[in-house]
């Protein structure tokens, strides 16, 4: 048996359009609910949502049997964490708040084997089919996609440096944390904002760097796309649901 191919990774290098939702009920359930809504990716978030390692393998359980390529945001730059992610069989990792080259290089370093890496060796885990996949070693850095989150204007500087750094894929941009650092906490469309954002994310394109954002304009994510951005987040399950039950109960008391 081999290893699959990612279509996400791949689709990242060759700069195909990719939408992606975000995954944060926590819920095996709930994640097969839009596992086949036909998203080109989803994040299953274990920063901002109260996941552990068990439901993120249930959840990545349920994306294996549809066409949309489950990723996982890390809690934080950790190699222990890494490890046990990418051994449950993550095909890809967003690495929340990268500020420097020097922690891209350790959120790399901890995707890759020694001598290029410190992460260890295991060849039974759900990742390798329990050892049925036989060029697992030999490929899983090709078929992992490894992405980083900057998330403040020191980040956004540091931006091209960061994206330089060998087995980046993709740069992500945070605009709700980047605006809390600009001062504008709580209003991540301003507009001041993406004109932050966007002379940095243009600059990373000219460079060939895939980049992308989580956003909850349908509209909006679409005009970014557009613009370059490869990989795009149009809304969260959690928003998703809060939206359609507010408008559930007010369209039964309009009826009343």
């Amino acid at each position: 048996m081999n290893l699959p191919a990612n279509p996400f990774a791949r689709a990242l290098k060759s700069r195909d359009k990719q939408i992606g939702l975000w995954i944060s009920l926590a819920s095996n359930i709930a994640a097969e609910v839009t596992a086949h809504a036909g998203f080109d990716w989803a994040l299953i978030d274990m920063e901002h949502a109260p996941n552990d390692y068990r439901s993120v393998l249930g959840q990545l359980q349920v994306f294996a049997g549809s066409d949309t390529t489950a990723l996982v945001r890390v809690e934080w730059n950790d190699t222990v964490a890494v490890k046990k992610l990418l051994d449950i069989g993550a095909q890809g990792l967003l690495f929340p708040m990268i500020q420097s080259v020097e922690e891209a290089r350790r959120a790399v370093a901890a995707t890759r084997y020694p001598p290029k890496g410190v992460r260890g060796v295991s060849g039974t885990t759900r990742a390798t089919r329990y050892g049925r996949v036989k060029d697992y070693l030999a490929r899983v850095e090709e078929e992992t996609a490894i992405l980083l989150q900057v998330e403040t204007q020191a980040a956004l500087d540091a931006a091209e440096d960061i994206a330089a750094v060998d087995g980046v894929d993709g740069i992500f941009f945070g605009p709700a944390d980047i605006g809390a650092d600009m001062g504008l906490l709580g209003n991540p469309m301003h507009p001041d904002i993406w004109a932050r954002i966007r002379p940095v994310a243009k600059a990373l394109m000219a460079r060939g760097m895939p980049v992308g954002t989580l956003v909850t304009d349908p509209g909006f994510a679409a005009e970014l796309m557009d613009e370059g951005f490869t990989f795009v987040a149009c809304g969260l399950d959690t928003g998703l649901l809060a939206r359609a039950s507010d408008k559930l109960l007010a369209d039964v008391k309009a009826h009343m």
